[in-house]
């Protein structure tokens, strides 16, 4: 019985600790004109973390409609929140996503929509 809690707990951790997006910065972008830009990028949800925490997204793999974005990471199509659009002028020119997993899959932290061409 004791090995069966030890087991819950350690299940326990795992989900709460697998939860956290940890960010990551090894410098291969600390030259990049773009670098503070993209440090300062910020959605509703919160700071976006920098150029090396984001995905680039081809243009078949996103989607506007009615005024809304959806995604496609991993096969599937997520419906990226409002809250989650970063809404400044797009620097880089192209999409991006900062997706965030945990034990519910994937949600959308920051989505910087490019131009669809």
């Amino acid at each position: 019985m004791k090995s069966l809690w030890v087991g819950v707990a350690l299940l326990g951790a795992a989900i709460v600790l697998g939860g956290h997006a940890v960010a990551r910065d090894d410098g291969r972008y600390a030259k990049s004109p773009l670098k503070s830009w993209f440090d300062s990028l910020r959605s509703g949800k919160g700071p976006c973390c920098s150029d090396a925490d984001g995905s680039v997204v081809a243009d078949v793999d996103w989607e506007s409609k009615d005024g809304h974005y959806r995604v496609r990471l991993e096969g599937q199509w997520i419906d990226v929140p409002d809250d989650a659009v970063i809404t400044e002028p797009n620097r880089a020119g192209r999409t991006m996503v900062w997706p965030m997993k945990d034990s519910l899959g994937i949600s959308i932290r920051c989505f910087l929509p490019g131009s669809m061409t």
